[in-house]
């Protein structure tokens, strides 16, 4: 139940990361994590997969540049026409998959379906 805790956790953040990139109103504004700096998977991942010059932007972009508001959306377009959000789902899934695998390790019962409930409304929350 441990690593399923943390798997739920890990999924619930990775959602949290994908509002940020959103264009819902979830009272949470669009780029919030980009002016405070923060380091989200769909912006590793880019970072992690782009050429030099392209890394040298975003960073300069979100150390000197995270309250310009033009900017954080051109670094927010560039993540998602490089995959970020693309990745960041597939390994969202991928933990919402684990999770639900190990509940089948135990028997039927409305504390595991409650559980399994809980791992899809991570994935599935609107806000």
């Amino acid at each position: 139940m441990r690593r399923f805790g943390e798997l739920i956790g890990m999924a619930f953040q990775i959602k949290d990361d994908l509002f940020d990139y959103g264009q819902e109103k979830i009272g949470k504004p669009t780029g919030i994590d980009i002016k405070e700096q923060k380091m989200t998977l769909p912006l590793i991942y880019v970072l992690n997969n782009c050429d030099s010059k392209e890394k040298k932007w975003i960073i300069n972009s979100i150390k000197n540049h995270n309250k310009d508001k033009k900017r954080v959306n051109e670094v927010i377009s560039f993540v998602k026409s490089h995959g970020g959000l693309d990745y960041a789902v597939t390994k969202m899934k991928e933990f919402q998959k684990e999770a639900l695998s190990i509940l089948d390790e135990y028997q039927e019962s409305p504390y595991r379906d409650s559980l399994a409930l809980m791992v899809n409304y991570v994935i599935e929350r609107k806000k």
